[in-house]
């Protein structure tokens, strides 16, 4: 497997950033879930679970996965794309929680009380805008319904603003092991341009008392590309950054789409960075992270040497899924809540996206599966493929052929021809045996997966995803 190194971080020139400056899917599913139709709905779930407890009944059944999403915000950060409800009132957590309880009990009036989960990850939205009392009756009826591993990872999102010492150790009295705190940028001009201010102490004070509790792999979450941010200022967060020192590291690029996510048009466009100070963040992101010891996992994920995710990339057992890179094998992943997405088996769905239509379907004792997709043979191909390309960055040629009935050199003739430009900037190695992304390659892993999309080649409008920088 090719590594990112310093060497390769200098070979991302700003003529070969701009001729593939385009957008394209981050591939934490294939098919996309833009592909997802309302011709899937609840009846087809049904089916998918009912086909999951028959295999294991047989002993067949993958490991399982549980996300939960958790939309409420007290305020609102003007970058965020996610499915969330602003608001103040507190008294609405209860009845959400409420509603999460009869979605499990569905799920187990099907698959039974005895799936055991090594994975479990609450997301949002803010998690921690539940009290401890809401938080703890959610983590009882999931302990009730699934037998949590003893060695499962339990994540949950935490806004540093909603969350103090005492709140943390109640979190890993819960159970949780693992945080993800948003952080963003740490400088103060940018925290006010996006609504979302948090002081470099609180974040390294919450850091400290959470290392002392026990929690492992701590991500933080930065953006680049957000408005009044310069590269001078960047490099100041990414150093405050290196002495927090977390586990892990997601960095995302910022995309401006204010037409579907009304929050972003309170962003002053003329705030925001030009594409040429953008690629010099990402250029100093990755060489400062790589320069302190982390290792470059892919797309926009950093691990320490240590950290399970760098171990698995290393072995070539990184997985990928809605949350994005992940050390679970490849598995059914149950999505719960408003919005959620899930995967079971050969299909996909995702939960009703506003909290009315999700709590009336569990009111009429219904899933709130409100579209998905049911995966046919090639999506299945293409999907191996693509996650082969994206978590080991190599995709066996062999491997496919025995088991999928198809000539690969054939069947792929097009997609391979797609593929031949990226081969000639030095992205990617085209061979008879395997197709190998490069060292540099990797900064473009979207885009060489985006030349084995059967979807996106058959309706190539691309302004729905965000740009690859």
């Amino acid at each position: 497997m090719n590594t990112v190194t310093l060497a390769s971080v200098a070979e991302l020139s700003a003529t070969l950033a701009s001729r593939l400056d385009m957008q394209g899917p981050r591939y934490t599913s294939y098919p996309t879930a833009d592909r997802f139709s309302e011709a899937f709905g609840a009846a087809d779930y049904v089916q998918a679970l009912q086909e999951r407890a028959r295999a294991d009944k047989a002993g067949a059944a993958p490991p399982l996965s549980l996300y939960i999403h958790i939309p409420f915000c007290e305020s609102v950060c003007y970058y965020c794309a996610c499915n969330k409800v602003v608001t103040r009132r507190h008294e609405r957590a209860m009845a959400y929680v409420q509603a999460l309880e009869r979605e499990i009990e569905l799920h187990t009036q099907i698959l039974g009380s005895a799936q055991r989960v090594t994975q479990l990850h609450l997301g949002g939205g803010t998690p921690t805008f539940l009290n401890d009392d809401e938080l703890l009756a959610l983590m009882d009826a999931i302990r009730r319904s699934f037998e949590l591993q003893p060695d499962a990872e339990i994540s949950i999102e935490v806004d540093p603003r909603t969350v103090d010492r005492r709140r943390l150790q109640s979190l890993a009295a819960m159970g949780f092991n693992r945080l993800s705190l948003g952080v963003q940028d740490f400088d103060p001009a940018v925290q006010a341009a996006v609504h979302r201010v948090q002081s470099f102490e609180l974040v390294a004070e919450l850091m400290r008392r959470a290392r002392e509790l026990g929690f492992t792999s701590i991500n933080v979450d930065l953006i680049y590309g957000l408005p009044r941010q310069t590269a001078a200022s960047f490099a100041r967060t990414l150093e405050q950054v290196n002495q927090l020192r977390p586990d892990r590291i997601a960095l995302y690029a910022y995309a401006h789409l204010p037409r579907r996510f009304p929050p972003q048009r309170r962003i002053v466009s003329e705030d925001l960075p030009a594409a040429e100070d953008r690629l010099h963040m990402i250029q100093q992101a990755i060489a400062t992270f790589l320069s302190h010891g982390y290792h470059y996992i892919g797309m926009d994920h950093f691990a320490l040497a240590d950290d399970a995710l760098a171990i698995a990339r290393r072995e070539g057992q990184l997985h990928r899924n809605f949350q994005g890179y992940s050390t679970q094998a490849d598995c059914d992943l149950i999505g719960l809540g408003v919005s959620a997405i899930g995967r079971m088996g050969d299909c996909y769905s995702q939960n009703a996206k506003s909290l009315d239509e999700y709590y009336e379907a569990l009111q009429l004792g219904r899933f709130p599966a409100a579209r998905g997709i049911t995966l046919t043979p090639d999506d299945l191909l293409r999907r191996e493929l693509i996650m082969a390309l994206m978590c080991r960055g190599r995709v066996s040629v062999a491997a496919i052929e025995a088991r999928h009935p198809i000539d690969f050199k054939r069947y792929f003739q097009d997609d391979i021809g797609r593929l031949r430009p990226l081969q000639e900037l030095g992205l990617v190695d085209i061979g008879p045996e395997a197709i190998e992304v490069s060292a540099s390659g990797w900064f473009f892993v979207r885009a060489i997966a985006m030349a084995f999309d059967r979807h996106l080649q058959s309706d190539p409008a691309r302004s729905r995803f965000s740009r690859i920088f």
